[in-house]
């Protein structure tokens, strides 16, 4: 059977694509004019397949897959009461929550074949969170102007991937080491000696994990940005016309007429790799300043793995006894805190939110091991 938390995210996410599969499918259904129309109906089944693709990882990991017609109904009567406008708004917002929401999963996910779809979904939806707001937009040249201004401060934050790596790393390593650190102190009665080698060690361990694990992320997610770029170019080889055209239809829906937005193509169509690699940001949103570097990943990871251990640590090389000890849950507390409210830098919770509950998670995890060494020694 599968982690709790990787079933409750697998269940959460199929049925959203479900959800969103349906709506699309209903909303194109609805949609006098052609061009939106289709732009619905690719995103219908771009929703079907990130469905099926969880159905697929579900049952190898022996999760029940839940009645997909009982869903769907419960979503026509939800939508009864709201107009086409209201749903395609509603969308997308759906759309950027869900980008969010697998940018998040993919900061704990391990690697493997679930991370490597996860990577590919998320490309996904960054695409049809822009190709939705071009279309509820779609007259509001104002809008549309913002929503492109907002993508290119995404591409830019894009290449920053190290901050999260960074970030990710600094939590990993103070809640690790701040455990092994309260858990010796209980064991040895504020030996401080052994605590501070116990703690060492621990960092030692911990950065290298979590430099390797970046660093295997990071290659996975540039392995999964040059199979898609294959899968493009084969697309684009094999089928011409009908990349051409759809990549009109960005362009059309990016406010160019029809006849602009085709001899624009034209132009690109007589350089391949320039079609190429508009083909892959427009579609994918892939760029070459989005591809992840391992190495960046490693060395961010794990040096800040190994600042974030030192934490707990420092204390016990100057104090000895419960002093050390309080000193190392003061200091250790404070930075679960500051840790967590760094990590809205690359989420959208709230800064506070985020560092009260690092810090209840830190506090209950010291406790606890700090607890155990206790029992372990008196036995």
């Amino acid at each position: 059977m599968a982690d709790e938390r990787v079933a409750e995210a697998m269940l959460r996410n199929w049925h959203d694509e479900v959800e969103g599969a349906a709506t699309y499918r209903e909303l194109a259904a609805k949609e006098p004019d052609e061009h939106r129309r289709s732009i619905l109906i690719r995103l219908a089944e771009a929703e079907e397949r990130h469905a099926a693709q969880w159905e697929q990882h579900m049952t190898e990991l022996g999760i029940a897959i839940p009645d997909r017609a009982e869903v769907e109904s419960k979503l026509r009567k939800a939508r009864q009461n709201l107009s086409q406008d209201a749903w395609l708004r509603r969308l997308e917002a759906d759309e950027q929550q869900d980008v969010g929401k697998y940018r998040d999963l993919l900061s704990w996910l391990p690697a493997g074949q679930v991370r490597t779809s996860v990577a590919m979904m998320a490309q996904e939806e960054a695409g049809h969170a822009e190709s939705l707001s071009h279309l509820v937009h779609q007259h509001d040249p104002g809008k549309i102007l913002g929503h492109i201004l907002d993508r290119e401060r995404w591409h830019v934050s894009g290449s920053s991937g190290w901050i999260g790596d960074a970030i990710y790393g600094a939590n990993d390593g103070l809640g690790a080491i701040f455990g092994i650190v309260a858990g010796v102190a209980g064991y040895t009665h504020g030996q401080s000696h052994l605590i501070a080698i116990s703690g060492l060690f621990g960092m030692l361990a911990s950065a290298l994990s979590m430099g390797s694990g970046a660093y295997l992320a990071a290659k996975a997610e540039g392995e999964v940005h040059e199979a898609e770029i294959a899968r493009e170019k084969r697309e684009l080889e094999e089928s011409p016309a009908e990349e051409r055209e759809e990549l009109a239809l960005f362009y059309q829906l990016k406010g160019l007429s029809e006849q602009e937005s085709h001899e624009l193509v034209d132009r690109l169509a007589k350089n391949p790799d320039a079609m190429l690699r508009t083909l892959v940001q427009e579609e994918l949103g892939i760029t070459e300043e989005s591809a992840p570097n391992p190495v960046t990943s490693a060395l961010s990871s794990s040096l800040a793995t190994a600042v974030g251990a030192i934490i707990p640590v420092i204390p016990f090389f100057f104090l000895q006894g419960a002093a050390a000890i309080i000193a190392a849950a003061v200091i250790s507390l404070a930075a679960h805190f500051a840790v967590g409210a760094l990590k809205t830098l690359v989420t959208t919770r709230n800064w506070f939110a985020s560092g009260l509950e690092m810090t209840v998670v830190g506090a209950i995890e010291g406790a606890i091991t700090f607890g155990i060494g206790l029992l372990i020694a008196g036995l």
